[in-house]
């Protein structure tokens, strides 16, 4: 399981030193760092820790527990940075003092556990996940499925709803795309908590696939990485340009293909429902979220140099996990901003963007 994996690693993980350039230097080694928030990049935050691990000694504890807890602990001051897949509006990051950047993009994807659906072998569009997550189509042969998947022996099985309990980012991206494709979703809204009208509740991406994968009927939505590394069947689904599409890394970048992160003050843009033939149509980037003044620069070197070295070295790692890397624009646009970033005395703790 994700989980244990993962939180097997928490309290392990390497930061590791940037390489070449005028990046940020790592502070001493045994110096540690911690982290807390989204699930939705956990598996990538694992991966690329244990790469770095082969290169220095220092140490990160980063909790998965989800993008409100994670922005919830950085504003405490009770971690050195947050992670969180619901990007905070400018007004939000002045008022706490924050800067906000991207880390890597990805995509939420519908999972369902049906007797004889390979992955990719049922579709769905936003009208119909917004009725199943309102209550209102009840079993997997309703006529409304049935009308999108000719040809498919769908069961006559009832649909037993999942959906994140904790807050969370990947709802606030589900819940958002939702709104923004189903007019009926109004009455529940977009947020990283809402009020279910229906269905049962998991903690994280890895709970809401635990509790798909055991429970024939079920239908639920997680990071693509967790139902590719758990073997669970995704939907195809409707695109903005009609197309019915398959969750790959490919569809994720066009969705960010036409992203203008120019005009996004604090990095604050959402990927939702793009134009574009093959698109995902619930694609998103994960942000990190630190204090722009930082109480101890050297702990604040410490975060950028292990993102600068994922910016260098990780995209293989993200490849491998279908998320897609940052383009090296955004990459770079991320560190000039890093030099709002600063210690006690005014400096900035990174050096010079490279």
């Amino acid at each position: 399981m994700i989980r244990r994996t993962f939180l097997g690693l928490a309290a392990t993980l390497a930061l590791a030193a940037c390489g070449g350039g005028d990046k940020p230097d790592a502070p001493a080694s045994g110096a540690q760092i911690s982290g807390a928030g989204a699930t939705f990049p956990a598996p990538l935050y694992a991966k690329w820790a244990e790469l770095q691990q082969a290169e220095t000694g220092l140490q990160l504890n980063y909790q998965p527990i989800g993008s409100g807890g994670g922005i919830k602990q950085i504003k405490a001051r009770t971690v050195a940075f947050g992670a969180s897949d619901k990007p905070l509006k400018p007004e939000e990051l002045g008022a706490d003092g924050l800067a906000q950047f991207p880390a890597v993009i990805g995509g939420v994807v519908p999972i369902v556990n049906l007797p004889g659906i390979a992955p990719g072998g049922i579709r769905l569009d936003a009208s119909a996940l917004a009725d199943i997550y309102l209550g209102k189509i009840t079993r997997w042969n309703a006529p409304a499925l049935t009308a999108l998947n000719p040809g498919v022996a769908l069961p006559n099985l009832p649909i037993t709803v999942v959906h994140r309990s904790d807050g969370s980012g990947t709802t606030f991206l589900f819940t958002s795309y939702l709104t923004a494709a189903a007019p009926q979703w109004a009455q529940v809204g977009a947020n990283d908590a809402v009020a279910w009208p229906v269905g049962q509740g998991g903690k994280g991406n890895d709970g809401v696939a635990a509790y798909v994968k055991q429970t024939p009927g079920a239908v639920g939505y997680v990071e693509y990485a967790f139902a590719k590394q758990n073997g669970m069947a995704h939907a195809l689904l409707k695109n903005a340009a009609g197309q019915f599409v398959a969750p790959t890394a490919p569809a994720f970048a066009a969705a960010a293909a036409g992203a203008d992160w120019s005009q996004a003050p604090g990095f604050y843009l959402l990927l939702l429902n793009q134009p574009g033939a093959e698109a995902w149509p619930i694609t998103g980037a994960t942000f990190i979220l630190m204090h722009k003044t930082q109480a101890n620069a050297a702990t604040g070197k410490a975060v950028l140099g292990f993102f600068d070295w994922a910016f260098n070295k990780g995209d293989p790692a993200a490849d491998d996990l279908a998320y897609v890397p940052l383009p090296a624009d955004l990459k770079a646009r991320v560190r000039a901003s890093w030099a709002e970033i600063v210690g006690p005395d005014g400096k900035a703790v990174a050096g010079p963007a490279s």
